[in-house]
């Protein structure tokens, strides 16, 4: 996962965003940022991409159980990231619906929640990864990634400026997407300090290599761990 490249354009991002003769390169480079924490096949990219990294040789069980050093599984952290750009994009940005409700997703997955996990328990979180429906998780994402890239391109510059209105914040929390409780309300106050560049910056874009990387941590111990039980036994 070679960050560089994908660091230097958000670098650039960040210093174009919000003027007003750069919009269309600021789209193109939102554009381009996000294709590269999302599937190849969202976007048509013609290179493999950091999501394309974590899937390539990984099996359900490992989906499932694997952990990183902060007790999160494959799972919860492509579950927890889809979910927040999700969220964001659509209610905030888009001032629409969750794509999550569209299409029954939570019956798809087979999730017994449908927050974005933030108060979630490390035995939690791995008792929620338990029977999470990998490939169906893996559509719900590709659903939101498309999604999220036509809400880019139809963007303008007084877009980027714009800052969002307490009651779609509170629609967030009405919907059970962000829980009421300390642990995950915080998120509330944070998207509404936020204009929609700031969204787009963090969390549409930059929240995913966080947890793209913790989850291929997760995979690579997940190997480490497995090599060495074959040579003890």
């Amino acid at each position: 996962m070679d960050l560089k490249p994908w660091n230097k354009d958000m670098k650039r991002l960040r210093e174009i965003i919000l003027k007003q003769n750069k919009i269309e390169e600021s789209k193109n480079l939102c554009l381009s940022l996000h294709s590269m924490v999302h599937s190849s096949n969202i976007s048509g990219i013609d290179k493999k991409t950091f999501e394309d990294e974590l899937w390539e040789g990984l099996d359900k069980n490992t989906f499932r159980t694997a952990i990183n050093d902060k007790g999160r599984t494959i799972a919860y952290g492509i579950w927890h990231s889809t979910r927040i750009e999700d969220i964001t994009m659509n209610i905030l940005v888009d001032g629409n619906k969750q794509i999550f409700n569209i299409e029954n997703w939570k019956q798809k997955i087979n999730s017994k929640i449908i927050d974005t996990g933030n108060a979630m328990t490390k035995e939690e979180i791995i008792n929620f990864s338990k029977d999470i429906n990998m490939q169906e998780l893996k559509n719900y994402r590709m659903a939101v990634g498309r999604n999220t890239r036509e809400i880019i391109k139809k963007l303008t510059s007084n877009d980027m400026k714009r800052k969002f209105e307490k009651y779609r914040l509170q629609y967030i929390v009405d919907e059970g997407a962000v829980l009421d409780v300390e642990e995950a309300n915080w998120l509330i106050d944070f998207w509404g300090r936020k204009n929609v560049a700031g969204i787009i910056l963090m969390p549409a874009t930059r929240h995913h290599v966080v947890h793209i990387n913790e989850s291929l941590r997760a995979k690579n111990k997940s190997k480490v761990d497995k090599t060495t039980k074959q040579k003890l036994t």
